[in-house]
Order: structure tokens, then sequence, then C-alpha cells
């Protein structure tokens, strides 16, 4: 009973401006009964968030044949998967997909490409598209174009996105367990060049891919520690042809516990459902009163995700406030 008590407390110290910390003893997050983790991410939600949603849309503009060996991905050219390759998509249709998203009640909208980074005459026509999508809509425009250069990151703003995609997969420790290719460092230093140029960060992780819950609370904190705005969780789906495709998928009851834990940490971030949702009961509904405060929905690269009509109509109905944040 102490222990159902200290965990609301710990949120309600949290409201008030404590900041969990890396020297603290973070086991309380997983010995706590989840029902009342869950009741604690809830208040903080609600006190930071609202009953915002943020729904994030996503276009994979380039397809497959990968030259980087991260285990959980199915467009790595080293793995033997039936992901689709394609070059970087033409403008037109690009721009009309963010249109789309847009009037169906999306509040960002990113272009996400294969490979180590985009370079040469694919980031120039990403930036057309980005100019084109600026000029003719009112969506957030966020990018995911791997380990770019500061004038690259510069050159991006310049057209017109405000957030910048990169995750950091999991916890330093176990980061080499899962991509040798380039190292976490590098992954935190494209993070840093980004936030230096005027850009917000998106930067979360995989869970379910044998790290331990260790691994999971290093990563919250790290991303705390970074300021990350927001920070999608992404639950492992197993592809067939990648060295992950044995793994057993992870328990909605995992699931909910990152989440609310990921809320603790990263009070005021949007604490983003990303792939993985549909394990989740009710596809995540109960996540959204209990931690999740956005999700990207729609196609999900390489998974199948949830179509923004249907999370439209699903936080509609649970009351949640899905207005778009309008860019000016």
């Amino acid at each position: 009973m102490a222990e159902n008590k200290d965990i609301i407390k710990l949120a309600e110290e949290i409201i008030r401006g404590h900041r969990i910390k890396r020297e603290d003893d973070l086991s309380i997050f997983i010995s706590a009964p989840l029902d009342k983790l869950e009741e604690g991410a809830g208040k903080i939600q609600e006190h930071f968030c609202g009953k915002h949603i943020d729904l994030c849309t996503i276009i994979n503009g380039r397809s497959g044949r990968c030259g980087e060996n991260c285990k959980y991905c199915a467009q790595a050219a080293c793995h033997n998967t039936d992901c689709e390759e394609y070059d970087f998509l033409p403008k037109d249709e690009i721009v009309s997909n963010a249109k789309a998203n847009e009037k169906a009640g999306a509040n960002r909208f990113a272009i996400v490409t294969s490979g180590r980074s985009l370079s040469g005459n694919d980031f120039d026509k990403a930036i057309e598209a980005y100019k084109e999508m600026r000029r003719t809509t009112h969506i957030c425009l966020c990018a995911s174009h791997g380990l770019l250069n500061r004038e690259q990151l510069r050159r991006l703003h310049e057209a017109g996105v405000t957030n910048y995609h990169h995750n950091i997969e999991t916890s330093r420790r176990y980061f080499p367990e899962i991509c040798t290719s380039h190292t976490y460092d590098d992954r935190i230093h494209t993070i840093k060049m980004a936030q230096e140029e005027g850009l917000i960060v998106c930067s979360g992780g995989i869970i379910g891919m044998g790290e331990t819950w260790e691994d999971r609370l290093d990563m919250a904190i790290s991303l705390s520690e970074l300021g990350i705005k927001s920070i999608p969780i992404n639950a492992l789906m197993p592809i067939p042809g990648t060295p992950l495709e044995g793994f057993e998928r992870i328990s909605a009851d995992d699931i909910l516990r990152s989440v609310a834990l990921f809320r603790y940490i990263n009070p005021e971030a949007d604490i983003r459902l990303a792939a993985g949702r549909k394990l989740l009961p009710q596809n995540g509904a109960t996540a959204f009163i209990h931690g999740a405060s956005a999700s990207i929905t729609g196609n999900m690269l390489t998974t199948s995700g949830t179509t923004l009509k249907e999370d439209v109509e699903m936080l509609a109905g649970m009351g949640m406030d899905i207005t778009p944040q309008i860019f000016s």
C-alpha cells in the first residue's frame, strides 16, 4: 500500500516541478503496480498536455536498399525481406499526400527515407518538396533523413521543416547489440546539431528487442537529458528476414508500463505511440489517458498501422482534443 501511495505522490511532486534524474532510484517504475503507475501518468499527462492528442502522419519517401545493419529493420539491404524498393518519390505525390493528411485532421506530416543519410539529388528533391508543402499547406513539417550534416539540417529548417526525427532506439549499453554500422554517439551528435539549428527533435526508440527494463529506463532518462519534445515509443513487430524475426512480441502490459514511465521521466514531452499499437487493447485507447499524448497514424512504413480516420473517430469519441495545431 505504501508503494501505491509513493508512485502517486511522485506524480504530484512532478506536477509541482520535481524532475527524475539519472542518479535517482528508478526501481519504483518496475515494481509499482501497473494500475497505480498508469493513474499517476494520467495525472501528469492531464496537467501538462490536457486532452490534446497530436497526430503525425508519414510517407516513405525512399524505400529499401539501406546500407546500415539495424537488426530490426526490413529496409536493410543485408536482410532478406520482402520490403518494397524504390527511389525518391515525385514531389507531386508527396505534396498531394500531405494535403490529404492535413484535410483528414493530422497535426504534422513527415517524409521518411531509407539509408544512412539523404544526400545529393535526393536531398535536393526533398528540399523542393518541403518548400512546396510549406507554400501550399499549413501542416507542420517533420523530416527523417538519417545522419545529416549541419548544412543539410539548416537547409531543412530554411525550407520550412520545424521538426527532425532521429531515434536513439535504445540505451547506450544495448545499442551495439542492434546496430554496428554506426554508433549511438553518431545519433546523439545529429540530434544535438538539429537542436542547435533550431529544429524541434522527435526521438525515441523500440522496446521488445531483448533489452532490459534498465535499458528502457536509461533510454527515457537520456531523452530527458537531451530535452526531447516528442518521444515515439515503438513496440517491436518482428519482421521475417530480419535477425529479430523469431522474437516473441512484447506484452500489452509491458508497453503500457513503458508509456507510463516515459511520461513520469519526460512529463512535458509528447509521448507518441508508434509501431505496435495493435498489440494494445482497443488499439491503445487506454494508453491515451495514461501517458500517451500523441501517435503516429496511418501507414507505418514496413508495419501495419491504423488509419487516420479511425484514430480521429476513436479519439473524438473519447472526448480528446484532436484540433490540428496550425503552422504559422
